[in-house]
């Protein structure tokens, strides 16, 4: 009956395709962005425990502490080396004289830690050139520009925002808090959430462009000596410093908890869940309903035959498994296909284990709903209503 029908079958397909691939897709989306807003952790993968100021959730919400936290740190038994980083945001005035919002990273000027893959085979060594900087568009386009012409190059008179651009390179200075800086290259860093441009360089450098605080340690990255558990450790360092510590995979986690409180995005991301499945509903539980509803002539013949009502029930959940097994198989197929578009294009889309698994799981949610409502107009048949016409 399902196959013989070709348009509603198509339908049914149709809608379950369309539901699968927008859950999966939506939650590919959110896990992008999440797996985005935790990138300065990965980043950072040698690093067993960050420690920070007790009032830090979250990498994207930071407070700085005094030097002396580092020192305290390294006095901890069980800690094997601990580095500081310096996370601030500055504005840098390029070459054509726009002025660009950049996230500075402060990196150790000896260990050079964290520092991600360099194009055109640069050293990390080139951060301890004065005044240099490594720039990432940090999940941006566009946004690292300088004119082509030298002559539309640092402005005395007034910007040249429309000249013709290349991007940033080698050899480039930009101007941040009236001090030179000189772009030594650029990096594939992570891309961030939310975007934008980065800029990594050492430790010392860091402190000379950023506005000047009393406090301006954001971050201690530790290592845990052989055979120390990170997460005993970091109780450790919090109960003798005072200052809040984590193991790497309990602050990206806190990080996440974090976003879901407070990014605007995650509604964003419910409400397509929403509208996925409100189509998925509608379009199967619909079609699948009218199906049942053209068949209660071959259901009535049935049920007169003697057919139990279990055995009507198992052919309508059968009609809506095959269904929903097609469905979700080319809703997967699209949303991988589509998705890798989209990663190529910068938005933030990432499919792990879970995803499909989500998308299967709505589906089926939705298909058993929908064949649920048919199979009530099937359970209360009568086949001599039926066959009278009534």
């Amino acid at each position: 009956m399902l196959l013989g029908d070709r348009a509603k079958y198509a339908g049914l397909i149709a809608g379950i395709t369309f539901t699968s691939f927008l859950v999966t897709f939506a939650a590919s989306y959110f896990t992008g962005f999440m797996t985005q807003g935790f990138a300065l952790i990965s980043e950072n993968g040698a690093a067993d425990v960050w420690v920070m100021e007790p009032a830090v959730e979250a990498v994207e919400q930071t407070t700085n502490m005094s030097w002396v936290a580092l020192d305290r740190v390294r006095s901890v038994q069980g800690v094997a080396s601990a580095v500081p980083l310096v996370v601030g945001t500055v504005q840098a005035r390029l070459p054509g004289g726009r002025v660009q919002p950049f996230q500075v990273i402060g990196v150790d000027d000896a260990s050079l830690p964290g520092i991600p893959p360099l194009r055109d085979g640069l050293s990390p060594m080139a951060l301890r050139a004065p005044d240099a900087v490594v720039v990432d568009a940090g999940g941006t386009t566009d946004k690292l520009e300088t004119p082509v012409d030298k002559a539309d190059q640092w402005p005395f008179a007034h910007p040249h925002l429309q000249a013709p651009a290349r991007e940033l390179a080698a050899g480039d200075e930009l101007l941040v808090n009236d001090r030179r800086v000189l772009v030594a290259g650029r990096s594939d860093g992570l891309p961030r959430y939310p975007p934008r441009p980065l800029f990594y360089t050492t430790l010392s450098h860091a402190l000379r462009i950023l506005p000047p605080e009393r406090r301006q340690l954001t971050f201690v990255l530790v290592r845990a000596a052989n055979g120390v558990a990170a997460r005993g450790l970091a109780t450790r360092i919090e109960a003798q410093t005072g200052l809040r510590a984590q193991s790497s995979a309990d602050f990206k986690a806190s990080t996440v908890r974090w976003i879901l409180a407070n990014s605007e995005d995650v509604g964003d991301i419910a409400a397509m869940l929403t509208l996925a499945m409100s189509v998925g509903f509608g379009v199967t539980g619909i079609m699948l309903y009218m199906f049942t509803q053209e068949n209660l002539r071959q259901y009535a013949v049935l049920s007169a035959m003697g057919t139990t009502a279990r055995t009507l029930l198992s052919m309508i959940f059968a009609q809506a498994g095959l269904c929903a097994l097609i469905g979700t198989g080319l809703g997967i197929g699209l949303c991988s296909m589509l998705g890798s578009l989209a990663a190529n294009a910068g938005f933030p889309f990432r499919i792990m284990w879970f995803t499909p698994l989500f998308g299967a799981l709505m589906v089926l949610v939705v298909s058993l709903v929908a064949a649920a409502l048919s199979a009530r107009t099937v359970l209360k048949l009568q086949p001599m209503v039926v066959f009278s016409g009534r």
